[in-house]
């Protein structure tokens, strides 16, 4: 990050607002709070995550490992054996993003009241 860039997520320049969007990202969302139950293959993933297709997972899980909030573990065997886990960091972006989710979840019908109106 240049000297000169103070970490500002409202600041068109600020490298946070690309992470912000990997993070908040429709599945990224998701691979978080699917990982926060253990170490998950990526089939495993897949299935947990309903409506995901293999590409978008696949997407997802490099754009949160290239953040540093995913770790993908390739063991040397065949047929080829990759695990996914969160990292330190990936473990308290996911606590945060899952208590949003647990907001919106426990207020669904006020906000499915809404809609409605």
């Amino acid at each position: 990050m240049p000297d000169d860039l103070i970490p500002d997520v409202l600041n068109d320049r600020c490298p946070s607002r690309m992470v912000l969007n990997h993070v908040t990202s429709r599945w990224g969302v998701l691979v978080l709070i699917a990982l926060q139950d253990g170490t998950m293959r990526f089939s495993a993933l897949r299935r947990r995550i309903g409506g995901v297709s293999e590409r978008m997972l696949t997407q997802s899980l490099r754009l949160l490992e290239e953040d540093g909030l995913v770790l993908r573990t390739a063991h040397p065997v065949v047929p080829p054996h990759v695990e996914y886990d969160l990292t330190p960091l990936g473990v308290e972006v996911a606590a945060k993003v899952h208590a949003l989710a647990a907001c919106i979840e426990g207020n669904l019908g006020q906000i499915m009241a809404h809609r409605a109106e």
